[in-house]
């Protein structure tokens, strides 16, 4: 079968797992392993596991890093930008309908009390991922710990993000690495690597206090897409102390809103951006949100993926890395306190965010599930 028509198979599987896939980013990458490895046999599993590291070492939500990649594989530029596209048009449109609704029934009671439990089930959601995360990431290493709990504490202090801090927290492994390791070449190469990062992270920030025009947006949220670090929710604490503290495009039950339409939705939760892009300039503004938070993960596969296989085992690059997911789980940390602060307001709210944390911790209880009785609880009670 030649390129495009394997491109083409690649490109029909993401547009379902986009249309039907929940769970959060870890669940997805496992369904395309069983589907894509182990049953129909289009990717190897070398191919697989260099996605999935390319995933984890670069910025950019997990998930849809991986789909370009492995679409990549098949059909090179071309297979990544049908397999990005396919996995992620289903959820923009359905947030699309959800938004519109939202804007035009919002202030009804209603949805108000619907967005009054699932409010404090998303509290939960996020707090069970801040759980799972720090297992996965930062395992018994006290430095990167250390990073994590700095970064919690300084996200829920000041209630907002610092893209320096991020930065602060890959160089300081890197830099521990460094003296471990002068002479060698990772050593050599790995600055090169966190200049970049900044040069980027400067750039995108250029117009962060500009007024709500569709270039201030594209610039916050290409600005937000260079510090997604394996998990979509690491893109919390940016938006929140963006649009909300920062820029007060968005109020604070807004914001919780969004969160929780992403988390009702399948495909990426990062597409909350798209949400919060309509409910600031209407059709435009999401477009342009979404194209700010994804073109970035874009344009890492479309470059990295040719010398991926050289450089991803560097211990440098890896260091450096490892600080700022570090630094992302404990912002996200942060960001559930601030939002708990939110929606968190009166004992039924803190009952339904304890029994759902509860609930995905013990049990294999998908998150929709989830939302959809928080929201009923919230009926109910309202």
């Amino acid at each position: 079968m030649t390129d495009r028509a394997a491109a083409g198979r690649l490109a029909l599987y993401f547009l379902k797992l986009g249309a039907t896939g929940f769970g959060g980013p870890i669940a997805l990458a496992g369904s395309m392993q069983r589907t894509l490895v182990d049953e129909r046999r289009w990717i190897s599993r070398d191919e697989y596991v260099e996605g999935l590291a390319l995933a984890q070492l670069a910025p950019g939500p997990l998930a849809a890093q991986l789909a370009m990649y492995l679409g990549y594989v098949r059909g090179g530029v071309a297979g990544a930008t049908l397999a990005g596209v396919a996995f992620i048009l289903p959820s923009f449109l359905m947030v699309w309908a959800l938004a519109a609704g939202y804007v035009r029934y919002g202030g009804l009671p209603w949805m108000q009390a619907l967005f009054y439990g699932i409010g404090a089930a998303v509290v939960g959601i996020i707090a069970r991922s801040v759980w799972k995360l720090a297992r996965l990431t930062l395992s018994s290493d006290r430095l990167l710990w250390a990073i994590a709990a700095a970064l919690a504490i300084a996200t829920a202090v000041t209630e907002r993000e610092s893209v320096w801090l991020f930065l602060l927290g890959g160089c300081t492994p890197l830099g521990v690495h460094l003296t471990k390791d002068r002479g060698s070449q990772p050593g050599a190469s790995s600055p090169s690597f966190a200049s970049a990062f900044s040069v980027l992270s400067l750039a995108a920030t250029a117009s962060s206090h500009a007024p709500a025009s569709l270039l201030s947006i594209a610039a916050f949220f290409t600005r937000a897409g260079l510090f997604v670090f394996g998990s979509g929710l690491a893109v919390v604490p940016f938006l929140y102390g963006g649009v909300v503290q920062e820029r007060h495009w968005l109020t604070d039950r807004q914001f919780l809103d969004a969160v929780a339409v992403a988390m009702i939705t399948p495909g990426p939760v990062v597409i909350t951006v798209a949400f919060i892009g309509y409910l600031v300039r209407g059709t435009a503004g999401m477009i342009v949100a979404a194209l700010g938070i994804f073109l970035p993960v874009y344009f890492v596969v479309v470059v990295a993926a040719p010398w991926f296989r050289r450089y991803h085992t560097l211990p440098a690059v890896k260091a450096f890395v490892s600080g700022v997911t570090a630094a992302a789980t404990g912002a996200i940390a942060g960001a559930a306190v601030v939002l708990g602060r939110r929606a968190l307001v009166d004992a039924p709210t803190i009952a339904i965010a304890a029994g759902t944390f509860v609930a995905l911790w013990r049990w294999r209880i998908s998150e929709l599930w989830l939302i959809a009785a928080a929201g009923g609880l919230g009926l109910w009670l309202r």
